[in-house]
């Protein structure tokens, strides 16, 4: 993903830098650096109205189309400083996305967004909790998101410390929200169910996006019936860390 991590730099380093664009040699001119226009994607701020006529399967395929911009390396203008602006007196994502604390994740990155575009909830191990769930349904019920969606990842620290039942601190409350998945998984698994083995850790991974799921369902009535009513759609996806894919689990 060189190419990516290139463009994202100049784009987002130089705030100031004007971008102009030649109709007649279909490229695009930053800092003497030729860009041609067909590798070049713009997406701006939503407005209230636009929000409004989105349905959950849009939404879920805008998500898949920005992962697969994302593994394809393209670039995106996401005109940061006008973004700012635009969405300084309001906002209307379209999706709100709970993931792992994991800084190898930058979720607005995997799913080609920019500000003002999903919300984004972010907790080691994708966890649900009070405060969790009083996000969500303030990004649905209040604010107008369509999508739920839990994003797993592979190689979680939190899934491995949580398989060899670590207790720490804080964290330990934490790690026991993620226990249930361990052992739901240990019933399918065959092999070795230690933190050693990344298919077991891979299954409990899967198996905590499904629990999680499943909680949000019967803990949160508000975006239970959202749902029933497909004002929502509540799904489930895992982030490969090695490709960029999120491979979603519908």
């Amino acid at each position: 993903m060189g190419k990516y991590i290139f463009y994202t730099m100049i784009v987002l380093g130089l705030y100031s830098t004007i971008l102009s664009c030649s109709s007649t040699t279909n490229t695009c001119r930053m800092n003497d650096i030729d860009i041609d226009k067909e590798h070049i994607l713009e997406n701006r701020v939503l407005t209230a109205t636009e929000q409004s006529t989105l349905t959950p399967d849009k939404v879920l395929e805008i998500l898949k189309q920005g992962n697969k911009e994302f593994t394809e390396d393209a670039l995106m203008i996401r005109n940061t400083t006008s973004r700012v602006r635009d969405a300084a007196l309001g906002q209307y994502p379209k999706a709100v996305i709970l993931s792992c604390l994991d800084s190898r994740v930058p979720v607005e990155d995997v799913f080609h967004r920019g500000i003002g575009d999903i919300f984004v909830a972010r907790v080691a191990g994708n966890i649900v909790s009070p405060e969790i769930l009083g996000s969500l349904e303030y990004a649905c019920k209040v604010s107008g998101s369509k999508l739920v969606l839990v994003l797993g990842h592979e190689y979680c620290g939190a899934i491995k410390s949580a398989i060899e039942d670590v207790k720490l601190g804080n964290i330990t409350p934490l790690l026991a929200k993620i226990r249930p998945a361990v052992l739901e998984a240990g019933k399918e698994f065959e092999g070795d169910k230690s933190s050693k083995n990344l298919a077991f850790v891979e299954a409990v991974c899967h198996k905590n996006v499904e629990l999680t799921i499943e909680e949000i369902r019967r803990e949160s009535p508000i975006l239970k019936e959202m749902e029933d009513q497909s004002q929502i759609k509540i799904v489930g996806a895992v982030y490969d860390m090695e490709t960029g894919i999120v491979t979603f689990l519908e």
